[in-house]
């Protein structure tokens, strides 16, 4: 029995990632300027902060439709016996709700589940159900794993400014972290599917010791950890203190990752940040 890996752009897998594991990825869409663009295959987040800066209205972002859902599962269905179709938080995104509608029509090939998560902890889900179906594992023993994973999933960032959440209605319980005071920089997190305050530091030194002790934590909570690390442009330097602070900490590294478009839209420049996951479920 084999199955097929299917995500969606916003897992921010790189298309060397996706070859790598064999996972297949439906684009999001990210309207910008008048015009309609897939994720991570007509767009940048380049594009669009260049774009803001030159004064254009803030980008939105769409959900793929039905039938381009149900294209890549009649594609994947020719070399699998079944798909399992891992997407981002339906709190954030209808993704998910249009690929259950095109899963409908697979006479119970196709299985879906919501990640409760997004960008790289929606990622490293996709990439264990990938490892894990290489091994020969059931669909049920896949949607087991992955349902204990995504309990303690784990994602926590920061960003320049709450413009980019706010505009798009993304923020959650978060609005109350500036509160008006100088060079207050917000911690986010991914909870149930949402983003949602985690706390709030002066300095962009703070940001740095925070995450850092988050990922140590959470290593020593779980016995070990695999972390990828994330940012758009602006976000750099900040990731590399980071990465500086945490040596010697015991994880497995998947490595840095730039945001795609569509979470760009939603976040912003100089984001900064970490996804986690425990190394056994």
């Amino acid at each position: 029995m084999t199955i097929a890996i299917v995500t969606d752009s916003t897992s921010d897998l790189s298309p060397q990632l996706c070859t790598q594991y064999g996972i297949r990825s439906v684009p999001l869409y990210v309207h910008f300027d008048g015009q309609m663009y897939k994720d991570g295959l007509e767009i940048t987040p380049a594009d669009l902060f260049a774009g803001i800066k030159a004064g254009k209205k803030t980008p939105s972002t769409s959900q793929p439709s039905p039938a381009e859902f149900a294209a890549v599962y009649e594609e994947a269905l020719q070399s699998a016996d079944e798909v399992l179709s891992l997407h981002i938080s339906g709190q954030l995104s209808g993704t998910v709700g249009s690929a259950r509608l095109a899963a409908q029509d697979f006479g119970g090939r196709v299985t879906v589940m919501d990640s409760q998560s997004a960008t790289l902890g929606l990622g490293m889900q996709a990439i264990r159900a990938a490892q894990r179906a290489g091994e020969g594992r059931s669909m049920t023993e896949l949607v087991s794993e992955l349902e204990r994973v995504a309990q303690k999933t784990d994602i926590r960032f920061t960003v320049d400014t709450l413009d980019f959440l706010r505009a798009n209605g993304r923020i959650g319980g978060a609005t109350a972290l500036l509160g008006g005071l100088l060079n207050i920089k917000p911690i986010l997190t991914v909870r149930s599917g949402r983003v949602e305050a985690a706390g709030r530091v002066r300095g962009s030194k703070k940001v740095v010791q925070d995450l850092v002790d988050h990922i140590r934590k959470y290593a020593e909570a779980n016995g070990g950890a695999r972390v990828t690390f994330l940012s758009t442009l602006g976000g750099e330097a900040t990731l590399a203190e980071i990465r500086a602070g945490v040596a010697g900490v015991a994880f497995e590294d998947l490595g840095d990752h730039y945001i795609g478009a569509v979470i760009a839209t939603h976040v912003g420049p100089g984001t900064v940040g970490a996804a986690l996951e425990p190394l056994t479920a």
